[in-house]
């Protein structure tokens, strides 16, 4: 095969650090399009990108020219930088050191715009904390929980 064609949506989820709520509602949305920006930037097709108070989730379609470390390497520093500027409140702003990424299906996709989109509704009912512990669980995914906040 002479072409190489590549398919693959990812949900990603990242927290503020000790997930501290300080994405604000002043500039939620800029930083949703700081952010999605910056996936299509690195050619990641941005799909969905919403969040909470600590807390970011991201839906776009993962390029086959760059790895998923780099792409959150990029994403995380470059938009830590922009919060850091928006107020003085935000001096120390960072994000988590991890992050969850997973897969999700054609099919699926709608279903993940509309769980990025409900975040607010969502959240009123689980705590970040719970809800990540269910996408883990979900994914059958291993994970030691003295190590995947901070």
């Amino acid at each position: 095969m002479g072409q190489s064609l590549v398919q693959n949506y990812i949900h990603i989820v990242f927290s503020t650090k000790f997930r501290q709520p300080l994405i604000k509602s002043e500039f939620q949305e800029e930083l949703y399009n700081y952010l999605g920006g910056t996936c299509n930037q690195l050619n990641c097709q941005s799909l969905q990108v919403g969040g909470y108070y600590d807390h970011i989730h991201i839906l776009c379609m993962l390029s086959k020219n760059i790895t998923l470390v780099d792409l959150l390497e990029k994403v995380k520093s470059s938009s830590s930088k922009w919060m850091k500027q928006k107020s003085p409140a935000l001096k120390n702003f960072c994000w988590q050191n991890g992050y969850g990424a997973f897969s999700v299906s054609p099919s699926l996709v709608n279903t993940v715009i509309n769980y990025i989109k409900n975040q607010y509704q969502h959240h009123s009912k689980k705590t970040f904390q719970d809800e990540f512990r269910d996408f883990l669980k979900n994914y059958n995914t291993e994970f030691n929980e003295k190590y995947v906040w901070d």
